[in-house]
C-alpha cells in the first residue's frame, strides 16, 4: 500500500485472516481447552453443518443459436459442393462428416455459425478477416468461411467443371503444384490444400474445447464488437478483464522505498521475504484487447461476477467482468476479435488499386523471389544493404527474419509457412533447427517447424496415432519428451537429432496460424512488387507511426545521414529501432525511384500517405508533434474553404491551431507567400 502511494499504510487495522495459533492467543482469557473448543472445535462442527456452496455458476454455459446444427451442415454441404460439384468426392465427404460429427456431437456447432456470421459481416463491409490459432485446421472452418486456410491435402480443382484430383504428387502444399489445366473442360484449374490434421484444432476425440480467433481490420474492430451485441441482445455481452498484478522488480522497488523512507535497514533475506509476498497482488485492472464475453439469454452475468469500469474508472463508458478472464472462460463464451494492421493494409491497398486481394495468385514467381533476392524490386542488394527484398512485409520484414531467409532462401510457399512456424515457435530455430540446417543434418523440409509437423511425421514414421498427438501436444508445450515417448520413437527409427530437437523446444506455432499469416503476408508483398506507389503509401499510413518528415521526406541522403546518427548510438532504444526500420524502407523506396511531394497546406491528408503524379505527399501527422487532433482541424478547414486562407490569422481561426503548429507548418513551407493578417495597410 505504501508502494502505491497511501500515506497511512503503516496505521492500518488489524483485520486479516489469523493463523489457529494466532486465533488461541486471542482467547487467552479462557484456559486452553476452551479456548480450543472455541476456536478449532465449534468452527469446524459448524462448518460441518453447512452444505458445500458456490457463490458463483460452475455450470457450462454457451450461448444458444436455434438450429445451429442444421445451419452448420447446410453452410458446409453447399459450400463444398460449389467447389468439388454434387458428388463430393470421398475425402472431402469423409472429411466433412467426421469434423461435423464431432462439433455437432459435443455442443460447438452455436460456436462455429457465431464465428461464421462474425467473418460474413465483415466480409460483407469490405474487410478481410485473418483466423489465428489453429482454426484453420478444421476444413469445417473453412467451408463456412471463417478461415481462408483449407486443411485438406494438396489438390487441383476445376472452378468450371468442379472436376477434382487428390493425386499425391509428392508435393506439401497446395499452392506449390505445378500448374494445369483440367483434362474435362481444359480451364485452368485451382490449386489448394494445406493438409492439415483436424485433431490439432479439436484434439484427437473432437471433444477439446475450440478456440476461434479471429483478426479483424483495426479500425473496423469496434464495428464489429457492436454487432456483436446486436447480434446478443443488450446486456448479454461484455469486454473481457483482465487484472494486472505486482511484479518482481515493482514489488522489490516498493519495499526497497518503504524502508527507504522510514531510514530502516533490514537483512537482504527479509527483503526477499517481503518481495515474494507482494508479487501476484493485484495492482490494477484492465480489459483484454479484443475478448468478448457473451452470457447466454436465461442468464446474468452477476450469475458468474461482478462487472466493472476498467481500472476503476467510473467516467469510462466500457464495461469489463471484474474476473479476469481466464477465471471465468470455463463458464462463458470468450469471442477473441483483435484488431490487426494487416486486414486494413489490405483494404486501403485494394481501395487504391481496384485489385480485389483474393484474386492474388499465391504461387507468383516474381513475387516469391522478394523472400530470397531483390531482382524483383528493380534494386542490387548493395543498394539497401539486404539481399532480400522483404522490408515491411509483414512476419518476414524483421532483421530476425530476414536472416533466416538468407540462410534458406526460399523458394516456395511452403517454405514461407515453414520458416513462419520457425520465426514464432521459442527455442525451435535459434540452436535448434538453424544449427540442424546449417551442419547438414536436416534441411528445411525436414526440420521442426510447426507443432503438426511432429504428429504427421511420426505417423508416417508408424507411431500410433494417439500416441503421435500425446507427443505432439508435449512438446508444443516446452514440457518435451518422457523415457517411454522417446524409446517409443526410436523403435520406429526416429533419427536421434529429431528427438534432441523436441527436447529443446519450449512453444510451437500451429500450422494453420502460420498458412494464415504467410496468405495475408503474400499479398501485401504482391502489391509491393507490382503496385509500389500504393504499396508504400499504404506501409507508411499504417505501419509507421514514427515517421517524421524532417529526415524522411527530402531525399535519400538525408535518410541515410540519420541512419548512421542512430548507428552510432551502438544499441537502439525500440521508439529509435522503429525509426531505423521506417528508414531501411525509405532507403529502398527512393532507389526504386519514387519521391516525395512537398506537404501542402490544401493537399496533404490528415493522416493518409497519398499518390499524386507518380509520387507521394505526406499528411498533416508525419509532421513530428503536430497531433491528429490539429491535423484533422487543418484537413477539415482546408476542404471548407475550397479555395485559399486569406492569411495565416484566417488560417488560424478557421482551423482552431495554436501558434506552435503554425510554426512547424511555417517550418514545412506550408504557409509561403501567406501574410500574417487579412488587414491591409494603406501606408506601404
Amino acid at each position: 500500500m505504501a508502494g502505491q502511494g497511501f500515506s497511512d499504510a503503516d496505521n492500518q487495522a488489524p483485520l486479516y485472516l489469523r493463523t489457529t495459533n494466532e486465533m488461541l492467543r486471542e482467547f487467552e482469557y479462557l484456559d486452553y481447552d476452551k479456548a480450543y473448543e472455541v476456536v478449532v472445535t465449534n468452527t469446524n462442527a459448524i462448518s460441518d453443518m453447512c452444505e458445500e456452496i458456490c457463490p458463483i455458476s460452475k455450470d457450462k454455459c454457451p450461448p444458444h443459436i436455434e438450429g445451429a446444427d442444421k445451419d452448420i451442415e447446410e453452410i458446409c454441404t453447399n459450400k463444398a459442393k460449389s467447389l468439388y460439384g454434387e458428388e463430393l468426392p470421398q475425402i472431402v465427404k469423409d472429411r466433412l462428416k467426421r469434423e461435423l460429427d464431432s462439433i455437432i456431437k459435443n455442443g460447438f456447432s452455436t460456436l462455429y455459425i457465431i464465428a461464421q456470421k462474425l467473418v460474413k459481416k465483415s466480409n460483407d463491409d469490405g474487410y478481410l478477416v485473418g483466423s489465428r490459432g489453429s482454426v484453420g485446421s478444421s476444413f469445417v472452418a473453412n467451408m463456412l468461411s471463417i478461415t481462408e486456410v483449407n486443411s485438406l491435402p494438396p489438390h487441383y480443382r476445376c472452378p468450371n467443371c468442379k472436376y477434382s484430383d487428390f493425386t499425391d504428387y509428392g508435393i506439401k502444399n497446395g499452392v506449390d503444384l505445378p500448374d494445369k489445366q483440367c483434362p474435362k473442360c481444359g480451364e485452368n484449374l485451382a490449386k489448394d490444400g494445406m493438409d492439415i490434421p483436424f485433431e490439432t484444432f479439436l484434439g484427437f476425440n473432437g471433444d477439446k474445447e475450440p478456440d476461434i480467433d479471429l483478426n479483424f481490420s483495426g479500425e473496423y474492430q469496434g464495428t464489429i464488437h457492436k454487432y456483436t451485441e446486436k447480434l446478443f441482445g443488450e446486456g448479454k455481452t461484455f469486454k473481457a478483464g483482465t487484472v494486472s498484478a505486482i511484479k518482481d522488480n515493482i514489488a522489490f522497488g516498493y519495499v526497497k522505498k518503504y524502508f527507504d523512507e522510514r531510514e530502516k535497514q533490514v537483512p537482504n533475506a527479509e527483503i526477499s521475504r517481503l518481495v515474494k509476498g507482494c508479487v501476484g497482488v493485484k495492482k490494477t485492472t484492465g480489459q483484454h484487447p479484443g475478448g468478448i464475453i457473451v452470457v447466454p439469454h436465461d442468464r446474468e452475468i452477476y450469475e458468474f461476477c461482478p462487472v466493472q469500469h476498467p481500472a476503476d474508472d467510473p467516467n469510462s463508458d466500457i464495461i469489463t467482468t471484474h474476473f479476469d478472464y481466464h477465471s471465468i472462460d470455463k463458464n462463458l463464451l470468450k469471442l477473441d476479435m483483435l484488431g490487426h494492421v494487416d486486414p486494413t493494409m489490405i483494404r486501403m491497398l485494394q481501395d487504391l488499386t481496384g485489385i480485389d486481394p483474393t484474386t492474388i495468385p499465391l504461387d507468383d514467381k516474381k513475387t516469391m523471389s522478394l523472400f530470397s533476392s531483390t531482382k524483383a524490386l528493380g534494386v542490387e542488394p548493395e543498394q539497401i544493404k539486404s539481399s532480400v527484398g522483404s522490408f515491411g512485409v509483414p512476419e518476414f520484414g524483421t532483421k530476425f527474419v530476414r536472416g533466416m531467409l538468407e540462410d534458406t532462401k526460399p523458394t516456395t510457399f511452403e517454405e514461407l509457412i515453414r520458416i513462419s512456424g520457425l520465426s514464432h515457435g521459442t527455442d525451435v530455430w535459434l540452436n535448434n533447427a538453424e544449427t540442424l540446417i546449417k551442419e547438414g543434418k536436416a534441411t528445411l523440409s525436414e526440420a521442426i517447424c510447426t507443432r503438426d509437423d511432429i504428429m504427421t511425421y511420426l505417423i508416417k514414421q508408424g507411431l500410433p496415432p494417439q500416441n503421435s498427438f500425446k507427443i505432439m501436444e508435449s512438446v508444443r508445450k516446452g514440457k518435451g519428451l518422457n523415457e517411454e515417448q522417446e524409446s517409443l520413437m526410436r523403435e520406429n527409427n526416429v533419427p536421434e537429432w529429431y528427438i534432441d530437437s523436441c527436447k529443446k523446444i519450449k512453444y510451437m506455432f500451429p500450422k494453420a496460424h502460420a498458412v494464415a499469416y504467410v496468405t495475408m503476408a503474400f499479398r501485401i508483398a504482391w502489391f509491393k512488387v507490382y503496385y509500389p506507389l500504393e504499396y508504400y503509401a499504404s506501409y507508411f499510413t499504417l505501419r509507421a507511426p514514427d515517421f517524421d518528415s524532417e529526415f524522411m521526406i527530402f531525399g535519400e541522403e538525408k535518410v541515410k545521414s540519420k541512419m548512421k546518427e542512430l548507428e552510432q548510438l551502438g544499441k537502439l532504444s525500440k521508439k529509435d529501432g522503429d525509426v531505423y526500420t521506417i528508414l531501411e524502407i525509405l532507403v529502398e523506396m527512393y532507389e526504386r525511384g519514387i519521391e516525395f511531394l512537398p506537404i501542402d497546406l490544401y493537399k496533404s491528408h490528415s493522416t493518409k500517405f497519398l499518390v499524386e503524379d507518380g509520387k507521394l505527399r505526406p499528411p498533416f501527422s508525419s509532421i513530428s508533434g503536430l497531433g491528429g487532433v490539429a491535423a484533422e482541424s487543418l484537413k477539415e478547414a482546408a476542404a471548407k474553404e475550397g479555395g485559399k486562407f486569406m492569411s495565416i490569422d484566417d488560417l488560424q481561426i478557421k482551423s482552431k491551431v495554436g501558434n506552435s503548429v503554425l510554426d512547424m507548418l511555417q517550418k514545412f513551407g506550408c504557409l509561403e507567400g501567406m501574410s500574417k493578417s487579412n488587414q491591409l495597410s494603406l501606408f506601404g
